[in-house]
């Protein structure tokens, strides 16, 4: 574990395990997280022999809680720069939710060489909000609730979201685990409240159009019919028509939260995109 210092003199918190010669995997969190949200996936790719890489946005985790930068350009140039000083060359770049709108900035703009491929997991392009031009997307309000919600209470919302649509455990039938609740919170809690306000508006607004057309390499897009946080037809049918070389996997009725609630499946998928 170690940090780096941008040049706006923010210090990134990132992991880096496993063999230096290794293929590395990057991994990007949604909000309000940080790296610890991979802990299944590095852990499963780490032993199946490659590098695996996670940091935590600025704002977040354990990383510096600045005043600004918390929008998307900042947070792709800040990947750009971990990724510069780790050297890292033919990466994948995994990024979930929030996490998969930093992914795409970050590619869309990468140096050739530094990236072989990319996967999005119900991740937030093409946009969200919705507006003239995304008739399909969330009213602002609701993003609005969100943010009235977190300046006057963050720990209860931040109980009530993974209590409920960020995991699917508002469904009849859920299978509820206490641990991934109490985790989601304590990930939330260690970040600044500030951030977390802000970057509703990055992964909610930002327009990721023209990113998307920009990709040139293999773009894995995996999401649940059955998100209620990242609305399934809103995203990635959507995506999948900018990309240049993508693929869409589709689950009927997993949650936003997938990774963590079914690794079993995902994991699996995500190794095979990759040695494909």
């Amino acid at each position: 574990m170690g940090t780096i210092t941008t040049k706006d003199s923010a210090r990134i918190f990132y992991k880096d395990w496993g063999p230096r010669d290794a293929q590395p995997i990057v991994f990007h969190h949604g909000w309000p997280l940080s790296a610890d949200d991979w802990d299944n996936q590095m852990m499963f790719f780490l032993a199946e022999g490659y590098r695996v890489i996670a940091h935590d946005r600025r704002g977040h985790g354990r990383s510096d809680q600045t005043d600004g930068g918390n929008e998307m350009d900042t947070y792709a140039a800040d990947v750009t720069e971990l990724v510069t000083t780790l050297d890292l060359k033919n990466a994948i770049h995994i990024g979930h939710s929030t996490g998969g709108g930093e992914v795409t900035r970050y590619v869309a703009r990468a140096e050739p060489g530094r990236v072989a491929k990319a996967v999005l997991i119900d991740a937030v392009p093409p946009v969200m909000v919705k507006k003239d031009s995304n008739p399909g997307g969330t009213p602002l309000e609701v993003f609005d609730g969100y943010r009235a919600a977190l300046a006057a209470n963050r720990a209860q919302l931040y109980l009530d979201i993974p209590s409920g649509p960020f995991y699917g455990f508002n469904r009849p039938g859920a299978k509820i685990s206490e641990g991934l609740i109490r985790n989601w919170w304590r990930q939330g809690m260690m970040g600044s409240v500030k951030a977390g306000y802000e970057c509703i508006k990055a992964f909610s607004e930002t327009d990721f159009t023209e990113d998307l057309k920009a990709i040139d390499v293999p773009v894995l897009v995996i999401h649940s019919e059955d998100d209620q946080i990242v609305p399934y037809a809103d995203s990635a049918p959507l995506t999948v028509k900018l990309l240049k070389n993508g693929t869409l996997k589709t689950y009927k009725d997993l949650p936003h939260g997938l990774c963590q609630t079914h690794p079993e499946i995902v994991n699996p998928e995500i190794l095979a995109f990759i040695r494909a």
